[in-house]
């Protein structure tokens, strides 16, 4: 408790905080009355001392005053800002002593022995400062020209900390001042040893310029001045020595990494296809294909070592470069593999189609392999292909390249949560992934599996021991900063998509930074054609070149059976950085706008198609954004089958044009969105994009925006029995209709509100109300409105009584629907006329009624309708004597109800069960009594 409170000194910490460093995520019920003694005893201890004072009570926790001189942590930061100054004003030596003096406060690792994962993260910060002060210390002592005396100390650093480049080229420069050229050279050569063995990396530029400029001798690597002895000069050539590519059975693989994890079915498979060639056979040519990152190039390179021995005349290999602005020519690949095969420069012929020609007739009787790695385009790698079955190739590409003749294609996609798992515990150490499991689960979700972003995550991890896999999960949390996070020496995530990003069309970048602002879901191609203004098939082309980049990926079919996309998350925080840089015209917002009126748009026609008409829904001038006939037609075949495909994205169109300022289009898209949400009882949406929708309309001063949404939301309470919630909603909504003079507005709040008196049994209020909401939903030719409230009226006349006045509405309403085809609320109208038939006890035309309207909202999904019609179906079958089917289809409609969270209407269906059974037990016994009067 002491330490948490010292490294937060002269700062309150919360009394959760310390509750947090002392059990972290598993505190004992006396946390706190624990925390309590520990102060106590903390006083007492410090009283010993003179001390107590230090330590206060101050809300909502503590905190410990300490002055700069008692704190070694608070010295420690205080002597290398001195330091830095000095160095900075040219007081080298000063410096220097400041920096050891500093360094000589330490007594061993921060916090050593602590068993807290939250102490064990900051102390690791101070560690990781204490080491960058060494690499100050021992730069100033070079600085100063004492590079032999410093040899010794920088040697234990280097051992102690192997994967530290920054400490192994300062030794390196050490012993080269100090004429140890050769010694400085093995510091290089052990360093790349582990580096590759355990990281599977190569080291950094720095310290592979330093070892070439320790090579050539270079007396820049001298202090101005200096008398180090210069490198001895490399020896002449020898006349007549062979050429230096000259080898019988080259092997030009790089190395295999020590920890390649996984993808065990791509390997069989790849392997598979390699050893598929043979005298008169075609040559066997696999690609692997996928996104940047994804470790297309390590797993070319592993099936090429585990395939040594099956291509004994050897391995060619060779970077195209594919991703670069210029691609390796097949000319200079060519003449590369000749050498390699032995022919001598000055006869390796000078047009591309004679070194060809020669590389086919040298590789005619041989059998080796050929891996192409990051190839462009398809023209590039023909060239380079064998001429008999005997060779095979292994080509890596983010482009699919369809026409490479005779290819076999492989996907190479992210790893799966356990591989990924696995790949990070074979560089960073089981222990550690195995002592923070959900930290470690969580890193790999957070860079999308990605074997290349793992990888940096990885190699940083295990040059840092004392960082905790949380902090570096806290490190990666900022999305502004993740992509800065996933670099380590040469692995850099954004430099790897900048390259793929450059080689694509204006346009296709332009789409690609348009797209990073769709989170999740999955993008149809009408979205891109409304984000770029285009027309369907341009957009569809756009998209696929993004795709064969790699830049995209096809996540399944639309209902109209067209492709999904999706970015990577990583690839979408790089287009998204992308799209925030300034530009001369601002491309976000218009098209924004079109994608937010296209969903609009489309939503809106799917209600129109489904209810006849702009029925029972309030709309804006919100601008929308139209596809043409045709294609709307195709998408929206089934409209209710599209809403719920598209649910995800349009409720995040709603989130969208919230964010972007369009509060119009984000109240008009959400009421019209309930079409979906009542009649698959998706509440949670439904008060979700209406809180959203109700905070635009209010920040925008859209009056009747707030009503309508207000109003709808009064629906919702109605659908879950919350009647205090719904007239809270309701009546604002009205009053607001009412100042604006709004027709259709009032006709749908008066409807509501008589739904709600109805239910709290005040029929009078309730009348008035729906005879008011008919004659406005007449006046605004709303008849599916109009069709709704005289069934309401109905039902109301059945409670009290009046059949006949009940069969004159039924019939009213009936006939509206039948002139304007309006089969969904024919579908309500018929499940009130059922309620008429058991009341004038013609049960068996109110189950034929009733198994028609099932039909219907079943084909529709609408399961709060169909638990209704269930309901129903089990009363009439229990007047018709057939309790056991009764009683099954309540015991459904119980459990539909559950579902959907109506527990009013469950506990409805279980008081008629309940009756159900009484009946059925009384009609046991009377039958057994009966029996046994007759035996008597």
């Amino acid at each position: 408790m002491l330490s948490a409170l010292l490294l937060e000194a002269n700062r309150i910490v919360s009394t959760e905080s310390l509750v947090d460093a002392i059990w972290g995520d598993d505190p004992p019920p006396t946390a706190r009355a624990q925390i309590q003694t520990c102060v106590s005893a903390l006083r007492t201890n410090l009283a010993a001392i003179g001390e107590e004072s230090q330590l206060v009570t101050q809300e909502p926790g503590y905190l410990i005053k300490v002055s700069g001189d008692q704190l070694d942590a608070t010295l420690f930061t205080s002597l290398r800002k001195k330091a830095y100054s000095l160095a900075d004003e040219g007081g080298i030596e000063e410096a220097a002593a400041l920096t050891r003096r500093a360094d000589e406060l330490w007594r061993g690792p921060a916090l050593s022995g602590t068993k807290s994962h939250k102490l064990q993260s900051m102390a690791a910060q101070l560690d990781e400062h204490r080491l960058i002060n060494l690499e100050t210390h021992i730069d100033l002592e070079l600085q100063l020209g004492r590079h032999a005396k410093i040899i010794p100390e920088l040697s234990a650093l280097v051992s102690k900390y192997p994967l530290r480049e920054g400490l192994r080229g300062q030794l390196m420069l050490a012993l080269y001042r100090s004429g140890r050229q050769a010694e400085a050279l093995e510091v290089f050569r052990s360093g790349r040893v582990i580096l590759v063995e355990q990281l599977g990396i190569e080291p950094g530029d720095d310290l592979r310029r330093l070892e070439s400029a320790i090579l050539a001798g270079d007396r820049g690597l001298h202090l101005p001045g200096g008398t180090a002895r210069a490198p001895a000069p490399a020896p002449a050539a020898v006349p007549g020595a062979p050429e230096p590519f000259e080898t019988a059975v080259p092997f030009q693989l790089p190395p295999d990494i020590a920890d390649f994890t996984g993808r065990a079915q791509l390997v069989d498979t790849a392997e598979s296809l390699l050893l598929a060639g043979g005298e008169g056979r075609p040559t066997p040519v696999a690609v692997l294909a996928g996104p940047s990152g994804v470790g297309k190039s390590t797993l070319a390179v592993h099936v090429g070592h585990r395939l040594m021995r099956q291509f004994p005349d050897g391995q060619l290999y060779c970077d195209l470069g594919g991703i670069q602005p210029s691609p390796t020519a097949a000319l200079d690949v060519l003449g590369r593999f000749l050498r390699a095969l032995g022919i001598p420069g000055s006869q390796i012929p000078e047009t591309v189609d004679e070194r060809a020609e020669m590389y086919r007739n040298l590789l005619a009787s041989k059998r080796m392999l050929i891996v192409l790695d990051n190839a462009s385009e398809v023209q590039q790698v023909r060239r380079l292909l064998p001429g008999t079955g005997n060779s095979s190739v292994l080509v890596t590409g983010r482009s699919r390249m369809t026409g490479l003749p005779g290819a076999r294609f492989l996907y190479v996609d992210v790893l799966d949560l356990d591989e990924s798992i696995e790949m990070l515990a074979a560089v960073v150490g089981k222990e550690r992934v195995a002592d923070e499991p959900d930290a470690a689960a969580e890193l790999v979700r957070m860079v999308g599996q990605l074997p290349l972003a793992l990888r940096i995550i990885a190699a940083r991890l295990a040059a840092r021991p004392n960082w905790s896999l949380v902090w570096m999960l806290d490190r990666l949390s900022d999305e502004r900063r993740r992509l800065d996070e996933l670099a380590h020496g040469e692995l850099v995530i954004r430099s790897s998509l900048a390259l793929t990003y450059d080689g694509l069309t204006e346009d296709g970048r332009r789409l690609l930074r348009l797209l990073s602002v769709l989170e999740g879901g999955r993008i149809p191609t009408w979205a891109a054609a409304a984000l770029l203004d285009t027309d369907l098939f341009r957009a569809d082309d756009l998209l696929e070149s993004l795709v064969d980049a790699q830049m995209l990926e096809i996540v399944g079919t639309g209902t109209s059976g067209g492709p999904r996309y999706k970015l990577h998350s990583l690839v979408q925080l790089f287009a998204r950085e992308e799209l925030e840089r300034p530009r001369e015209a601002d491309e976000t917002e218009p098209a924004l706008t079109r994608l937010v009126g296209g969903w609009l748009a489309l939503a809106e026609e799917a209600h129109r198609r489904l209810y006849g008409g702009d029925f029972t829904v309030l709309h804006g001038d919100a601008p929308r954004w139209h596809l043409s006939d045709v294609h709307v037609d195709r998408l929206l075949r089934d409209p209710l089958a599209w809403l719920e495909a598209e649910r995800v994205n349009l409720c995040q169109a709603v989130d969208l044009a919230a964010e972007t300022g369009q509060a119009e289009a984000c109240w008009d898209l959400a009421v019209t969105l309930v079409t979906i949400f009542e009649s698959r009882c998706y509440f949670d949406e439904w008060q979700q994009t209406h809180q959203r929708a109700l905070r635009a309309a209010g920040k925008a001063g859209l009056v009747r925006g707030s009503a309508a949404v207000m109003c709808s939301v009064g629906s919702l309470y109605l659908s879950r029995s919350q009647l205090s919630a719904a007239r809270q909603a309701l009546q604002p909504a009205l009053e607001s209709f009412t100042l604006l003079q709004d027709t259709h507005g009032l006709a749908l709040a008066r409807r509501n509100l008589a739904l709600l008196a109805q239910r709290q049994g005040d029929s009078h209020t309730a009348l008035g109300l729906y005879r008011q909401a008919v004659a406005d939903f007449r006046a605004v030719a709303d008849h599916v409105g109009q069709t709704n409230a005289l069934a309401h009226l109905a039902r109301l006349a059945l409670d009290e009584g009046r059949l006949d006045d009940a069969e004159g509405l039924l019939d009213e309403a009936l006939e509206i629907c039948r002139s304007t085809g309006s089969r969904r609320t024919e579908g309500q109208v018929r499940l009130v006329l059922s309620d008429l038939m058991q009341r004038r006890g013609r049960y068996q035309e109110a189950e034929d009624l009733l198994r028609d309207v099932l039909d219907l909202v079943r084909s529709r999904g609408d399961i709060a309708g169909e638990s209704r019609i269930l309901h129903r179906l089990g009363m009439v079958n229990a007047r018709l004597g057939r309790i056991s089917v009764a009683q099954s289809l309540l015991h459904d409609v119980v459990g539909i109800r559950e579902r959907i969270m109506d527990r009013v209407g469950a506990a409805e269906a279980r008081l008629e069960l309940a009756q159900l059974e009484a009946e059925h037990t009384a009609q046991l016994a009377r039958f057994e009594l009966n029996l046994g009067c007759s035996s008597g």
